[in-house]
């Protein structure tokens, strides 16, 4: 007997438990739908929006290849970045390229000034046009100009340090301080993260400089 009550009482709570549970999702239950339909919603637009941009990435890719084969760096310069503007700042480096390997160093030269004084840019492609704009114009370049420059982006750990010191090395060469120039490119000779093209640019320079190409091999204590 005291089973079947025990059954009975069970039986009763189950029943309660399962009203409760209606009455609260008829209560509660569209606040649930709603939490599922925003998480579906906000992976669609998700999905829909990288697919959105691949494709306006691709699309401006395809015209800036376009304008390139054209040979016509201001059609570089006039393809729509649709919004994105590190695509319109390489858009603008791009084409001061293109307008360096025409001859046209004006243009190539107002092109990377744009990027240099566009704080929008970002450092990095601000120094990337400074040294740019250090490469295409030499000893053309203001040399108080063109030292403040080398001097920023040369900085322990700036992102073009090796680079800048190797313009170092060549306004040094072009202003007649062999000496300075050959004890300036052994220093980058030393330094971690030499590339293998950087490394000849600089044997080549020091053979043109009547140098030894690479720095001498340390000889362990002994």
């Amino acid at each position: 007997m005291a089973n079947q009550n025990d059954n009975f009482i069970d039986e009763v709570f189950d029943d309660l438990r399962r009203e409760r549970l209606f009455r609260l999702f008829r209560r509660w239950g569209w606040v649930a739908g709603l939490v599922i339909l925003g998480i579906v919603a906000g992976v669609v637009w998700r999905e829909y929006s990288q697919a959105r941009a691949d494709a306006q990435a691709r699309s401006w890719g395809d015209a800036i290849l376009a304008a390139e084969a054209a040979g016509d760096p201001a059609a570089i310069m006039g393809v729509d970045p649709q919004g994105a503007e590190p695509r319109r700042v390489l858009g603008v480096l791009l084409a001061a390229s293109a307008w360096a390997d025409d001859g046209n160093r004006d243009d190539a030269a107002q092109a990377l000034r744009e990027v240099a004084d566009d704080a929008a840019a970002g450092t990095v492609l601000n120094d990337l046009a400074e040294l740019k704009l250090v490469m295409l114009q030499g000893d053309a370049m203001d040399p108080a100009q063109r030292d403040d420059i080398l001097s920023r982006l040369s900085r322990t750990g700036a992102p073009f340090e090796l680079l800048a010191l190797e313009q170092k090395a060549i306004a040094l060469i072009g202003a007649d301080r062999t000496k300075d120039a050959v004890t300036l490119i052994r220093q980058i000779q030393q330094k971690d993260g030499l590339t293998e093209a950087l490394r000849l640019r600089l044997s080549e320079m020091m053979i043109a400089l009547g140098a030894e190409p690479e720095p001498a091999p340390t000889m362990p204590a002994g």
